[in-house]
Formats: structure tokens, C-alpha cells, sequence
């Protein structure tokens, strides 16, 4: 079978693959025409019980990135492997191992939801689009950006769920949900109480580096640990509670925060109940009990969690786009909030139809269990 790229054609998608210079296209080229051509033979050969095509693109993946981990590990020059049998051998071997093995025969669980199902695509179109906008905006400065920092995380996670759940990941998917509701109700709190409560939560992730050994000047790393033993004192606080204290001190900021006398210095009965999103606490302890190997992470059915780790999704995004909102239109021009309000317009409405679409169905298909 004619190679699918001859020289030319093989450089031009090379140079838009933008590849490191010190790999040299020319050794990677003469690799490719051997991968290629034992590629083909190997899917004549009726091998995998059925006609396998051969995809260039992805072998050439392999190919490149097989020959940066050799150059990589045995410091020498790429031009020097022209002509290499031996390591050429080696290298187009292990590419075209691993093209069939993890392009062809990859482990794929059921699937339930396609990724092009709108059920997925809207919110991961809305999702891409808010992660977009925010990207143009300062981040990873905590002192600065600590609520974009909460927020852009947490759409992350959200679209790490979709691909969970296009894969058919039920489980893990849901287990990744109890982070993201973490997540939001830290965010719900950073975004509802301002500036003091930032101040604070960040004034405890320098407590949480100095815990764990990360600050290197002695000097800086006993005036914090000094800072911290004083406010925990201030608080009635033992040594053995400086890591609950370190985790989740913050919430003192929150004015009248332990006003009916049940707050405690956990998740529960801290961060989750001040931000009033107590109703997930059963679905919390769910995702709980996945993330720590239960036999529910065992024996329990995907699609059952994918169809419920989907609802939470939508409804957290509810939420979070309205902090997203109120953010972001604060910071941009009029025409361009008005383009933002025509999009919203769009598709916020389609994924609220969507919701209460998944919801009776959900609600009908379930009921029973949910009764228990």
C-alpha cells in the first residue's frame, strides 16, 4: 500500500506539530517510512480478527515522542541516530507496539453518554468558553487572584467529570464530584464574605506550607508557626487540633460563624453548612465512601452514578456561573458583556432544559433506590 505522506507532505504536518528542534524531522521521517510500512503489514495480516486502518497522524505521535525520550535519557544528538538500525529498530518497534495496542485495542468501559450527546456538549461548549474567558485574566496569586484561582479550578473539574463520564467512568467520576463540591462551597465562601475571609484562607495556606515543611528560612518558618500557635490559643485550641485548625481556621472570619454553637472545624459541619449546601451531605458521604475503596466503588453500578454525578455537574455549574457572571462582566466592555448575554442567552437555557429533562428521568428511573 503508497505511504498516505510522502517527504513533503510528512514535513509540512511535522512543522505544524511544532516539535522540539533537537529532534531532527529527517531521522523521525526515515523511522516513519519503516513504522508505516510494518504498520500496514500488520493489519493485512487479519491479526486483530478485522480490518484495522492505519491512522499516520498518531503513529507519527508515537514515533516523535519515543525519539525525545531516547535523546532524553542517553544525552546524544538526533542526527546521530540516522542510520542507526539498531535504535531506529528499537524506537519504530516500541511506536508501533503501542499505536495497535493503545490506538486500537484500548481497554474502553460501557459507554452510556457520547461525548457529542448535547446532554455532555453544551456544558462542555459553556464550560470551554468560561475557562477561555478567564485565561485572559491574572492568576495564581493568591494575595490577587485567590477567587478567579477557586473558580477556574473548579470548572477544570467539571470538564474532568464530562470525560469521566464519556468514558464510562461512573464511580471515579462521582468521587471526583466530592472535590468539586469542596470546591464550590470554599468558593461560595471566599466569594460571599470578600476580603477578610481571602485574607484569612490565604494567611492558612502558608500555615498548611509551613505544616508540611515548605518553608526553607528558619527565621520566616517560626514567626509563622508563632502566629499560628497564638491564634489557636486565642481559641482554646490544643496541639493536637493545629491540622483541623490549619485546614479550616479560615472560617473564622466568617462574622457570627459559630452562632448556633454546631460549628466545628471539619468539612461537614464547617465549610459545607455555613455555605448552605448541607443538602449534598448524603451525597458527599457517598462520594466519600468511593474515594476511600468501599465495596459501593466495587460492585456499583456505572450508570446509576453517571446519570447522578451529571445533576450534581449541572447544578453546581448554576451556581458557579453566577459568581462567573458577576466576576466577569464587572471586567469587560459593553460589547462585549452583550455578546457574552447572547451566548448565555442560548445555551443557558438549553442546559437548564437539559437539567430538569435528566432530573425526571432520573427521578423516575430511580425512585425506588432512592427510597431506601
Amino acid at each position: 500500500m503508497k505511504n498516505v505522506f510522502n517527504h513533503e507532505q510528512f514535513l509540512n504536518l511535522y512543522n505544524q506539530l511544532q516539535v522540539s528542534p533537537l529532534i531532527d524531522p529527517e531521522v523521525v521521517f526515515e523511522a516513519y517510512e519503516i513504522a508505516y510500512e510494518g504498520a500496514i503489514e500488520l493489519s493485512q495480516s487479519n491479526l486483530f480478527g478485522r480490518a484495522v486502518p492505519v491512522n499516520p497522524l498518531p503513529l507519527i505521535l508515537y514515533l516523535i515522542n519515543e525519539f525525545g525520550f531516547y535523546l532524553d535519557t542517553h544525552k546524544v544528538e538526533c542526527s546521530s541516530l540516522k542510520g542507526n538500525e539498531e535504535v531506529l529498530s528499537r524506537i519504530v518497534s516500541l511506536a508501533v507496539d503501542k499505536y495497535f495496542t493503545n490506538e486500537h485495542l484500548n481497554y474502553k468501559n460501557t459507554r452510556i453518554i457520547s461525548k457529542y450527546s448535547p446532554v455532555v456538549s453544551n456544558l462542555d461548549l459553556y464550560l470551554n468558553f468560561m475557562l477561555g474567558m478567564l485565561s485572559r485574566f491574572p492568576k495564581n496569586n493568591p494575595n490577587e487572584t485567590l477567587v478567579l484561582d477557586v473558580m477556574n479550578k473548579g470548572f477544570s473539574i467539571m470538564k474532568s467529570i464530562l470525560d469521566l463520564v464519556v468514558d464510562g467512568f461512573g464511580t471515579e467520576a462521582f468521587s471526583l464530584w466530592r472535590t468539586l463540591h469542596e470546591n464550590e462551597c470554599i468558593l461560595f465562601l471566599l466569594n460571599k464574605y470578600g476580603q477578610d475571609i481571602q485574607s484569612k484562607y490565604v494567611k492558612h495556606l502558608k500555615y498548611g506550607v509551613a505544616f508540611r515543611g515548605g518553608i526553607k528560612d528558619k527565621e520566616e518558618d517560626d514567626k509563622i508557626f508563632s502566629e499560628l500557635k497564638e491564634e489557636m490559643r486565642s481559641l482554646d485550641l490544643k496541639s493536637k487540633d493545629m491540622k483541623k485548625f490549619i485546614e479550616y481556621g479560615w472560617l473564622t472570619a466568617i462574622p457570627n460563624y459559630n452562632e448556633d454553637k454546631q460549628f466545628k472545624f471539619n468539612f461537614r459541619d464547617g465549610v459545607e453548612r455555613l455555605a448552605e449546601l448541607s443538602a449534598y451531605s448524603k451525597l458527599y458521604e457517598m462520594a466519600s465512601e468511593i474515594s476511600h475503596s468501599s465495596p459501593i466503588l466495587i460492585y456499583s453500578r456505572d450508570e446509576y452514578y453517571l446519570r447522578l454525578v451529571l445533576l450534581t455537574v449541572y447544578e453546581c455549574f448554576f451556581r458557579y456561573e453566577k459568581i462567573f457572571s458577576d466576576f466577569y462582566l464587572s471586567r469587560i466592555s459593553k460589547a462585549e458583556a452583550e455578546r457574552y448575554a447572547a451566548m448565555k442567552k442560548t445555551y443557558y437555557s438549553i442546559l437548564f432544559f437539559i437539567y430538569e429533562r435528566e432530573k425526571t428521568r432520573f427521578q423516575k428511573t430511580y425512585a425506588k433506590r432512592q427510597e431506601k
